[in-house]
């Protein structure tokens, strides 16, 4: 006999996945000194600010590095101090604090955010021009640290943040305290909150803890938030309540689209419109470019999925048609579909670039540096990395990362992205709903509750969308009936079928009538 889950059930399970977490106000965030060199790193940039050195700030083309040099651009603003900053096309200069990028920078420090880590040629660079460099990251530390004036990292083995799983803009904020107090400068840092939210969400961190805290703060911050940019985009998508998924699947993919596509300043002067006009103008023409980068990534997807040996346990993919900038989100797509790692590689003449991604039970960061006498250089963390390598070693990489992957230990699976348990349709509704958004935000580690919904008779199939692309079946048992929403491609069934899956409910409004339904996640 199936076991079914009762509502106290549901509500006992999301308490147990949270009764750990350290930090769950943002009156318990621990303080900017407990990371190692960010006194160090403070007191070099007051005295900058105090001698009119330039201070030189390098971000990165994704949006974790874009609110990350946002962040710091509105607080030196705020603080009557204009930097000169600067975010690396990725087509131009590569990632990251590059030599490429030194060439634009003559004097006073340099500071990095959201990279550096493994700037090491670029370090050398600074100390030989005597520039103070001051790297803030929070990618994985390899063997051999840049040789700069400080590093803030909460991953350094020797730094007592008690929280390592956040992103760059976290480490860019906690250093603007840090500043603020040095300075004794009245500022309200929480206004920095709706940016802050959205590179933790797009980065994928962790959605327990400090990050959980911060990130329910900055989604009210960004439901009032005066921001040009925030403001353009609460009316352009209609958001009165903004939730996280929100960020990821509507704000987030059009920051990243313009380092993806063309230039990350794009993104960047957006979200520094200093008007609404301004900022509407800027968000059109991210619309444009988020279009041209769904035809593009579909055309790439479909034909990396014709270079994959399903018998291979990474999967490795490679062309010289292929953007680089797309890369990583067909790594996604691939990793997703095939339950595996997954390499895609970008070919331009003689070098390889690579984003890769994995699952939860693979290091993707050891896995790399297993391989790493092949490559030019790599850099990321356990779930996403990039790498580059000479072409004519392709094939001497795929059939290493291969056999190493059966070297390595197998980490511990994330089970919390799997169904709670079977669930009953007459339960679906306002009860279970709004316990279930009671406890938001949700992200890896801690996801949107799946809920398992057996043997159900189809009562009607529904073709929906533009191109009849996605699919609405009404299911049912001899009492109740919902409707069920299929965003993948999804054959094979006939009315009266039995079906089992997996699963989310949705709440949907419409001329102020409010139904659920379930959003489907997996035929089981």
């Amino acid at each position: 006999m199936i076991n079914i889950l009762k509502i106290e059930d549901i509500e006992q399970i999301l308490q147990n996945r949270i009764k750990d977490d350290e930090f769950t106000t943002l009156k318990s965030l621990p303080s900017p000194d407990k990371f190692k060199d960010i006194s160090k790193a403070t007191k070099r940039i007051v005295q900058a600010i105090h001698t009119d050195e330039t201070i030189n700030l390098v971000g990165d083309y994704d949006v974790d590095g874009v609110t990350s040099t946002s962040i710091m651009v509105t607080f030196f603003t705020a603080l009557g101090i204009e930097i000169n900053h600067i975010i690396p096309n990725r087509f131009e200069h590569g990632y990251g604090l590059s030599p490429i990028i030194l060439e634009q920078i003559y004097d006073g420090i340099v500071v990095t955010v959201d990279n550096g880590i493994s700037a090491i040629e670029s370090a050398n660079i600074c100390k030989e021009r005597g520039l103070d460099l001051i790297i803030t990251d929070h990618h994985t530390v390899g063997e051999v640290l840049p040789d700069a004036y400080a590093i803030i990292n909460p991953k350094q083995s020797d730094c007592t943040f008690p929280f390592k799983e956040i992103c760059g803009a976290q480490v860019a904020w906690y250093l603007c305290a840090s500043i603020k107090k040095e300075l004794n400068f009245e500022y309200n840092l929480m206004e920095l909150f709706d940016l802050l939210s959205l590179a933790i969400v797009a980065d994928i961190m962790p959605m327990v803890s400090l990050n959980k805290a911060m990130v329910k703060a900055g989604l009210k911050v960004l439901e009032t938030s005066t921001r040009p940019a925030i403001v353009a985009l609460r009316q352009r998508y209609e958001l009165t309540k903004i939730t996280e998924e929100d960020i990821g699947f509507k704000i987030a993919p059009l920051i990243n689209c313009a380092g993806r596509m063309s230039d990350p300043s794009i993104a960047l002067e957006f979200l520094l419109s200093y008007d609404e006009h301004e900022a509407n103008m800027q968000l059109d023409y991210l619309i444009e470019l988020n279009e041209s980068r769904k035809e593009d990534q579909l055309k790439m997807f479909n034909e990396a999925k014709r270079q994959v040996n399903v018998h291979d346990k990474v999967v490795v993919v490679s062309s010289d048609n292929w953007n680089e900038g797309i890369v990583g989100i067909v790594a996604s797509k691939l990793c997703e579909k095939y339950k595996k790692p997954a390499i895609v590689f970008s070919i331009d003449n003689e070098t390889a670039k690579a984003s890769c991604r994995s699952t939860s039970d693979v290091n993707l960061y050891e896995l790399i540096k297993s391989c790493s006498s092949l490559l030019n250089g790599f850099g990321g963390h356990k779930q996403a990395a990039g790498l580059s390598i000479q072409t004519n070693r392709l094939e001497e990489f795929k059939q290493l990362v291969n056999q190493n992957i059966n070297l390595l230990p197998i980490l511990e699976e994330d089970r919390s992205s799997y169904s709670l348990g079977n669930f009953d349709i007459s339960n679906v509704g306002a009860q279970v709903y709004n316990l279930i958004e009671s406890y938001r935000p949700f992200g890896i580690t801690n996801p949107y509750p799946i809920l398992t919904f057996s043997n159900l008779e189809i009562l009607n199939i529904v073709k929906m969308g533009k191109n009849k692309e996605f699919t609405k079946l009404v299911v049912g048992d001899m009492i109740n009936t919902i409707e069920v929403i299929i965003f993948v491609d999804f054959e094979d069934v006939s009315i009266e079928d039995k079906i089992s899956f997996n699963a989310t409910i949705s709440k949907n409004e419409f001329r102020g009538e409010v139904k659920f339904n379930l959003m489907f996640k997996e035929l089981l």
